[in-house]
């Protein structure tokens, strides 16, 4: 699933080719992939409108309409954005089409076609996409090692489920949890209820530090966007944990170890990061 870096520089990409664009149609060639409302409707609701920019809001996009209506998408496992010409040969798994007023197509591609829009109308709240529900962003000023403790001092869970759980911090997904953890020297596994104040820190302080380094690896501009099909990303060689088991830790050498927690595989160095109660390897 694309976590934080990978939306946000999709967004970064995209962005620029879309904004102050007329939708002059809206083509949806899959219709579950509008969770709301009717794809009919959607359609019809955006026809004419301009769009004035496009954000990001943990792993949601969204698209602000001169009109006030804001569309939503959450991308899920596989979803992607290109922005491409009319005549550029269309991926397979497109499932929604934005004809913009300059010739640009915005396209919506999914292989599993899990990925969601919705229309939130001006005025509307917003009690349906899940966006209402996250947490802090990383980058914001409330995401403290002050929150993060008061927040989760008392939970017996793996704090590596924490880092998960988006209505505690927005778009850390499994990549880059791995990887906080491990620049934070703190083992996956730990009860969140164990951690000290000076790992809440160190978390708190690494988390934007190591999505940003995400974000700078990943960029690049809507032409290679285009051209790799919004696949080809920077190689991932800053990635120090996740993906690495069994090679040598890049700090101490010792072999990086894998484990399961809530169904995910986690990556970690049992010297580095020593599993609560268990010597250092």
């Amino acid at each position: 699933m694309p976590e934080l870096p990978e939306v946000e520089t999709l967004r970064q990409a995209i962005e620029p080719c879309i904004v102050g664009r007329k939708i002059v149609d809206t083509a949806v060639l899959k219709q579950k992939i509008i969770a709301r409302p009717q794809a009919e409707t959607f359609c019809s609701a955006l026809a004419g409108c301009t769009i004035t920019a496009m954000g990001r809001r943990g792993k949601f996009l969204t698209l602000q309409m001169d009109s006030g209506d804001t569309v939503i998408l959450h991308l899920r496992m596989t979803g992607n954005l290109l922005a491409a010409p009319a005549d550029w040969p269309q991926e397979k798994h497109t499932h929604v089409v934005f004809s913009l007023s300059d010739g640009t197509q915005l396209r919506y591609v999914d292989s599993r076609g899990f990925g969601r829009f919705w229309l939130q109308t001006a005025g509307e709240q917003d009690d349906f996409s899940g966006m209402a529900k996250l947490g802090p962003e990383p980058f914001d000023p409330t995401f403290t090692a002050g929150y993060l403790q008061k927040s989760q001092q008392n939970r017996r869970r793996p704090i590596k489920e924490c880092l998960l759980d988006q209505s505690v911090v927005a778009g850390i997904g499994n990549i880059y949890a791995d990887e906080i953890l491990f620049a934070a020297g703190i083992c996956p596994t730990s009860p969140a209820s164990t951690l000290r104040l000076k790992d809440w820190r160190a978390i708190a302080a690494l988390t934007p530090q190591i999505l940003q380094q995400g974000i700078s690896y990943k960029r690049r501009t809507a032409r290679q966007h285009l051209e790799g099909t919004g696949k080809k990303y920077s190689e991932e060689a800053f990635l120090q944990a996740y993906g690495r088991a069994g090679q040598p830790c890049t700090r101490c050498g010792t072999p990086i170890e894998r484990t399961v927690i809530g169904g995910r595989s986690s990556c970690y160095c049992p010297h580095c990061q020593p599993v609560p109660g268990r010597p250092k390897k």
